[in-house]
């Protein structure tokens, strides 16, 4: 019983914690009236902030409740087997967050920026605006209305072209192209 009020308490410290650096995140955008903090960057981190607050409550709790602190000493031996099948079978996944991270620290686009990108079409290309970044993947939106969802790896890996808005600048695009 005390470990489940314990879990419990842990749980609205978690909700607590996160709805307070969302907001925070929220507030600082709001008053960023030069738009010098680029969004997608504060989205990124308070993403990662909250994952993180998450994280260190969960191994928190675990220490402190006697019984899964027992239980997690002899699963130890189990834990480096599984973290090395994890490690190899989530390659990708934890290439595209790391990525993601080198994406939103270097800014080589920012949201609102026109990108041409390689894609699988029968041109070879696609030409969007970028959505979001994410943990794991860039979304841009095409002037048709689709949405490009590429990885962060690839995205990172790929010669991407910055365009000019539409309507602007066209023979810049096809000189930048060439």
């Amino acid at each position: 019983l005390g470990a489940l009020l314990l879990g419990a308490v842990f749980v609205a410290a978690g909700l607590v914690l996160s709805w307070a650096v969302r907001r925070l995140i929220g507030t600082v955008l709001r008053l960023d009236r030069a738009e010098r903090i680029d969004e997608i960057t504060l989205t990124f981190l308070s993403r990662l902030a909250v994952l993180a607050i998450w994280v260190v409550l969960i191994t928190f709790y675990a220490h402190l409740v006697p019984a899964l602190n027992r239980l997690g000493t002899a699963l130890l031996a189990g834990v480096s087997l599984v973290s090395v099948i994890v490690g190899f079978a989530a390659q990708s996944t934890l290439g595209n967050l790391v990525a993601g991270i080198s994406l939103v620290l270097y800014k080589p686009f920012r949201q609102g920026d026109r990108l041409q990108v390689a894609t699988p079409t029968k041109d070879g290309f696609d030409v969007g605006t970028v959505e979001t970044v994410s943990l794991g993947f860039t979304v841009l939106r095409t002037d048709d209305g689709r949405d490009v969802i590429i990885a962060n790896g690839t995205m990172a890996q790929q010669t991407m072209i910055k365009l000019q808005p539409p309507g602007g600048g066209a023979s810049q695009m096809s000189s930048s192209s060439g």
